[in-house]
């Protein structure tokens, strides 16, 4: 399970000490400053869309190689596919070689589809790492400076930066790196509050998050272990970062934006019915399998059973919906078997209206 910050779903919202404000990055004005964190495999189009619809302030595309956007690869392309409702959007792009990190930049601009390009200096997946990418920029601050320095000379969009607190416990230089991201002349800074040895999990570092937000001049948003409006208010409090990102805690859940927001403008918060659940997935499986169909029809060799394809990558997305909506492990597994759109989404329907006959007593 995702470790949360001190707080949580059940704890006490004071939010008499603070009131939120928009995020500004460049000319780009974020409200609210509750953003949607890349994650692969999740940060699908579709998925991006429906955050945005339920009150996300930005959303960032699935990492992105700039070595495969400089070699007009297919399937990287295909990750930046973004539709006209995903505004405002970041294209999050990695590399180690800033003339192609900055060839890749100014391609993405060209695209016309993103409002900022957010570099990824956070990543600790090994084949990312040994590429000299990812968090293994954290160990040359002079270097990620230059790739910074490269991309904002590249383009005229805002350009910025996701990192962590550093790669171990005994090389925790965020407060260098930083500093040398500012240096380079990025407009925002994305930090997760964790070690690269920590993962995912585990506790934040908020104290960290504090010192490195009072360094700079340039925004810092907050990252980790936010799963409740409570969480996000908190971090907000106690760093005072100037927005907050989201990221497990929105898989299958959509609404913590609308969540957040309401309690950031000090609204009563309306969670979804059965009704609300059941739009949610059909309108995100289906734009799914949408999507990679057509991926699909672009490929040399197009799989066999692309609808099996979409359920199978849906799975991680359903076990959450499912969860979330209160239904039994054993209707949660019935479903994962499916490998058809249609007849998946008539067994939610059914398991939906079955939660909210049991929870209303109908």
């Amino acid at each position: 399970m995702q470790a949360r910050i001190n707080g949580g779903r059940d704890a006490q919202l004071d939010r008499s000490a603070y009131v939120a404000g928009p995020l500004r990055i460049g000319p780009l004005e974020i409200m609210p400053p509750i953003i949607l964190a890349p994650m692969a495999g999740y940060t699908d189009s579709t998925f991006r869309e429906l955050c945005l619809k339920h009150g996300c302030g930005l959303v960032f595309t699935e990492l992105v190689s700039s070595e495969g956007i400089v070699r007009d690869n297919t399937r990287t392309l295909n990750i930046l596919h973004a539709g006209p409702n995903e505004r405002p959007i970041a294209a999050h792009i990695y590399g180690s070689d800033p003339e192609v990190m900055a060839r890749a930049a100014r391609q993405v601009e060209e695209l016309g589809r993103f409002d900022l390009i957010d570099i990824n200096a956070g990543c600790p997946v090994p084949k990312i790492v040994r590429k000299g990418a990812g968090v293994a920029l954290m160990r040359d601050p002079a270097h990620l400076r230059d790739i910074v320095r490269a991309v904002v000379g590249a383009v005229s969009l805002p350009v910025t930066v996701k990192t962590r607190l550093g790669i171990s416990p005994d090389t925790m230089n965020i407060i260098e790196v930083a500093h040398a991201v500012q240096e380079g002349g990025a407009s925002a800074l994305f930090l997760h509050a964790r070690l690269a040895t920590a993962g995912h999990g585990g506790p934040v570092n908020l104290d960290a998050l504090r010192r490195t937000k009072a360094e700079l001049s340039i925004p810092v948003i907050g990252n980790g272990g936010v799963g409740s409006a409570a969480d996000a208010i908190h971090m907000l409090q106690e760093t005072g970062v100037h927005g907050v990102m989201v990221g497990k805690a929105a898989i299958g859940n959509p609404w913590i934006f609308s969540e957040i927001a309401s309690a950031l403008n000090g609204e009563e918060y309306h969670p979804p019915q059965a009704s609300d659940w059941l739009n949610a997935m059909t309108t995100h499986l289906r734009g799914l399998y949408a999507a990679m169909s057509k991926e699909n029809d672009q490929r040399k060799r197009p799989r066999p059973y692309p609808e099996r394809a979409a359920c199978n990558r849906f799975r991680g997305h359903l076990t959450k919906y499912l969860r979330h909506a209160g239904c039994s492990p054993w209707v949660r597994r019935e479903l994962l078997e499916q490998e058809e759109v249609e007849p998946l989404l008539r067994l939610a329907a059914e398991a939906l209206q079955s939660v909210h006959s049991r929870d209303s007593g109908e």
